[in-house]
């Protein structure tokens, strides 16, 4: 039994690390994007908090969010994509 189970792990194993590469790849590219979106999120209503108030800003910030998370949920599947391809 012991020995199946061994056999059947190192059979799997090369398989799944073929992926990690593209995998963590496609990770870092949507952690990067991310960090971008954020910062100009934060610059964009900065600028709108000095031309329009706090107002303004307000409205950009959820703007730029919304944008942000559906660049983030992109990403995620890009990477749920590239862990499941062989």
């Amino acid at each position: 039994m012991i020995r199946s189970l061994i056999l059947l792990l190192a059979l799997a194993l090369p398989a799944a690390a073929a992926d990690v590469k593209g995998t963590a790849k496609e990770g870092a590219r949507t952690g990067g994007h991310a960090a971008r979106d954020g910062a100009l999120t934060f610059g964009r209503s900065v600028k709108a908090f000095f031309k329009g108030g706090p107002h303004a800003a307000k409205e950009t910030w959820k703007d730029n969010a919304a944008r942000t998370k559906a660049d983030a949920r992109a990403g995620a599947h890009a990477t749920k994509r590239a862990a499941k391809s062989r």
